[in-house]
């Protein structure tokens, strides 16, 4: 069973930073690619950034488009969100998620039918 636990949110001011890690359990965890999404209260969830797994090619959402930067370790099961020039429009939960090994066919990875594992979530609040 694949588990995915999210940490590093927290409360800070527009223009800090964050970095937010996901880290994924299982003895056979594999994946095709990973994704970080995020929900503001009364908000539908929305797609942040993705990476696939073995190549490292990554996509963003525009609106976090040369602020925020995802990254992985393949050795250690672990994918990361760094967050530059934070502003209050951030402010949601973040979720991590993973795809299954082999892609679903003609489903984009902005999209959350392309994952089949998401963490619990961590939340990040920026506030002046």
């Amino acid at each position: 069973q694949v588990q995915l636990v999210e940490s590093g949110g927290g409360l800070v001011q527009p223009g800090d930073s964050l970095r937010l890690s996901c880290v994924a359990s299982g003895r056979t965890f594999k994946t095709n690619a990973m994704a970080w999404f995020r929900q503001a209260p009364g908000k539908e969830r929305e797609f942040v950034a993705a990476i696939t797994w073995i190549v490292g090619t990554t996509i963003y959402a525009e609106s976090v488009e040369g602020r925020f930067t995802i990254s992985r370790n393949n050795a250690e099961n672990t994918l990361y969100l760094q967050m530059d020039s934070l502003k209050t429009g951030d402010t949601a939960k973040y979720y991590c998620a993973a795809s299954p090994t082999i892609a679903r066919p003609n489903v984009s990875l902005r999209l959350g039918a392309a994952y089949e594992h998401w963490g619990q979530g961590t939340q990040v609040t920026v506030s002046s």
